[in-house]
């Protein structure tokens, strides 16, 4: 019923979403391979791996990086060593908690920026206050969405809410 991984009792976890991904690109992987034993430079095998293996791992990371467990983010920064290890790209790589981190902060700044966005109508203006308190100032102008349930923690715009709160 999903292309994207094995479906249990018609859900996709993220486990299968990540087992899935990352089948897909130890496959990808074969072919860095054979553009390296064909004569590719280094600096043009980096450049590859980024717009081809990475951008896989990348792509709508921001709803789906919530829902990943531990487990799930040891085994993405685990393929990330070992592509560091066969020279597929540069040592100087963040791990995977910091390259979802900054996926969804830029996703998040395009959504602030720009009123036409279609997520822009799902984050409520910020009333404004009634007292004149000096707090610490946040990182935007949103009101906070109330957490009602533990799957809400997980949600982007949530998650990104109150995202350094504290």
């Amino acid at each position: 019923m999903v292309a994207l991984g094995v479906v249990i009792n018609d859900r996709l976890t993220a486990t299968d979403h990540v087992s899935s991904l990352l089948e897909s690109c130890s496959r990808l992987l074969y072919a860095l391979r054979v553009l390296r034993d064909h004569g590719l430079p280094s600096s043009s095998m980096h450049d590859v791996f980024r717009s081809i293996v990475l951008a896989k791992l990348l792509y709508c990371a921001p709803v789906w990086a919530g829902l990943c467990s531990a487990a799930d983010r040891e085994r993405l920064d685990a393929f990330l060593r070992r592509c560091k290890r066969l020279r597929f790209c540069d040592d100087t790589l963040p791990t995977i908690t910091d390259l979802l981190a900054d996926t969804d902060d830029k996703l998040f700044k395009s959504i602030l920026a720009n009123s036409e966005h279609i997520l822009h109508t799902y984050i409520p203006e910020r009333a404004r206050p009634s007292h004149h308190h000096y707090l610490r100032p946040r990182k935007h102008s949103k009101e906070l969405i109330p957490k009602t349930r533990m799957l809400n923690d997980k949600d982007f715009i949530v998650r990104m809410l109150y995202k350094d709160m504290y």
